[in-house]
């Protein structure tokens, strides 16, 4: 089985005229060297493709490929993720990971919160400021967490995403409107345990593959779970298992948000606890970094004894299965 690779490297975009911060979701060569490796091994045949612009090039040319393993963050707006899908939908070209619909709407923090919302889940009360206007009608207690709408890798996120007082809020939704450009996501802050939940599969064959507590250490950044602390993970946070009752809990809400929200294959969410030690949902990443050393999903595998081949085996098992398709990966474990 022939497999393309659609992804976005740093390198690339920085070479665009990106700024470092800019790319932060965007991948490294050793990512794509990770996957590449693991789908060989898993008996599979690869062809990297690269970002959006070459792959409508190459299939302009006339080129095929029996499925795409899709990484690509894509760039410019809501719909950015859902970009590749879409393409690859008009093609008939069967692909990993969730389709447009799912990836444009857990973009959007806030609309993904109202449909967790809706599904009866436990997620912290919000507000969505698209401009400085619509801080007269906000209306929850002190203090709250603000971050960029739709942003990912902790962008947006510090120290000062603490809002303490009303006397703080304009000046840190003005900081945020001004420098990403997208609504301001107001959320009651929760103060206790924070997990990032790891899931594999699709509907009712999805399911847990670990709850991994995020603990900060003293060189980090206080109190959250930020762009810096994240990049320098190594030496300000620690990961660590969670099978306690509330990590089970946080399993059971992060699942349920998995299947209602329709996410596919693989990805993880993020919860973290209210003052009573409830989990309550604060995003999905149903395209989560694949970095096998350094991005949560392998390293929450990794901790439950998941290998990286593995992890990308089962995403091409329930991506094969989800299209009709054999999967080389079932053929070999069978063997």
């Amino acid at each position: 089985m022939k497999i393309g690779l659609t992804y976005d490297l740093r390198d690339d975009y920085v070479a665009m005229g990106f700024d470092s911060e800019s790319v932060a979701e965007f991948d490294s060569p050793r990512t794509i060297e990770g996957i590449e490796d693991a789908l060989r091994e898993l008996g599979f045949e690869t062809n990297r493709i690269g970002h959006i612009r070459s792959l409508v090039g190459r299939l302009a040319a006339g080129e095929r490929w029996d499925m795409v393993f899709n990484i690509a963050e894509g760039v410019g707006g809501f719909g950015r993720e859902a970009q590749i899908p879409a393409l690859l939908e008009a093609y008939g070209i069967p692909y990993t990971f969730s389709d447009p619909l799912v990836l444009s709407l857990t973009l959007h923090k806030g609309m993904t919160k109202r449909v967790v919302r809706d599904l009866g889940l436990p997620t912290p009360d919000f507000a969505v400021v698209e401009s400085e206007a619509d801080l007269a009608s906000v209306d929850l207690p002190y203090p709250l967490f603000a971050k960029p709408v739709a942003e990912g890798t902790g962008l947006g996120i510090s120290p000062a995403s603490r809002v303490n007082s009303r006397a703080e809020l304009p000046g840190v939704c003005r900081g945020l409107l001004a420098k990403h450009r997208q609504p301001v996501l107001l959320e009651t802050y929760l103060p206790g345990r924070e997990f990032t939940v790891t899931v594999t599969g699709t509907g009712a064959e999805a399911e847990v593959l670990g709850v991994m507590e995020i603990t900060l250490l003293e060189k980090a950044e206080p109190g959250v779970y930020s762009y810096l602390n994240k990049e320098f993970c190594d030496d300000r946070v620690t990961y660590s298992l969670a099978d306690d009752e509330t990590g089970r809990e946080a399993a059971r809400v992060a699942l349920a948000a998995w299947r209602g929200l329709g996410c596919r294959d693989a990805g993880r969410l993020d919860l973290r606890c209210n003052e009573s030690g409830q989990p309550s949902f604060l995003e999905v990443n149903p395209l989560a970094g694949l970095h096998p050393e350094h991005s949560d999903v392998p390293i929450t595998c990794a901790l439950a004894g998941v290998g990286y081949t593995e992890l990308i085996g089962r995403i091409m098992k329930s991506a094969c299965k989800r299209h009709g398709l054999s999967c080389p990966a079932d053929r070999r474990a069978a063997a």
